[in-house]
């Protein structure tokens, strides 16, 4: 599998790093793009239009404020498109979250929690999944181990309450 990853600022990778970690502990291939809808719609497009052809089965588009970019990119290809609202600006990524769940009929963008690039990427593990019975292997140990931590967790808080 291989995804696409935008954001439209240096200032989203410290929150879309999250997605790449997830993606290299996958093993998933990404090409990563930093372009803005307003600014630079040309490589935006280009990254898109391409992306098919080099391979890439989903796209995680993070942007913040009026966060145009996760729509901009769906205009663009028929790809699943994955949201990811960033936290900034006065309205603390409640903007972003609005402009990226309100896209019109038609033109469905995934959303994602607001800076939630690690869940954007598990989504994307999913959406592979369903055609990558290896990578369907791995998220499913990915859950069964989330679920070990939460019961030993819990095993871990029992003792504590017995022995107060």
């Amino acid at each position: 599998m291989k995804v696409g990853l935008v954001m439209g600022s240096d200032s989203d990778f410290p929150v879309m790093k999250k997605a790449l970690d997830i993606f290299k502990e996958f093993g998933v291939a990404c090409d990563v793009l930093l372009a803005s809808a307003h600014r630079t719609p040309a490589a935006v497009r280009e990254f898109v239009t391409t992306a098919e052809t080099r391979g890439i089965s989903c796209i995680v588009a993070g942007a913040g404020m009026a966060a145009h970019l996760p729509g901009v990119v769906a205009s663009f290809t028929t790809l699943p498109v994955i949201g990811v609202p960033l936290e900034s600006g006065s309205l603390k990524g409640m903007d972003a979250l609005l402009a990226i769940v309100q896209m019109p009929s038609g033109m469905p963008v995934a959303t994602m929690a607001i800076n939630g690039a690690k869940n954007a990427a598990l989504m994307a593990v999913q959406i592979g999944a369903v055609s990558d019975p290896a990578l369907a292997v791995k998220y499913k140990a990915y859950r069964e181990d989330m679920a070990s931590q939460v019961i030993e967790k819990n095993k871990k808080l029992q003792e504590t309450i017995q022995s107060m």
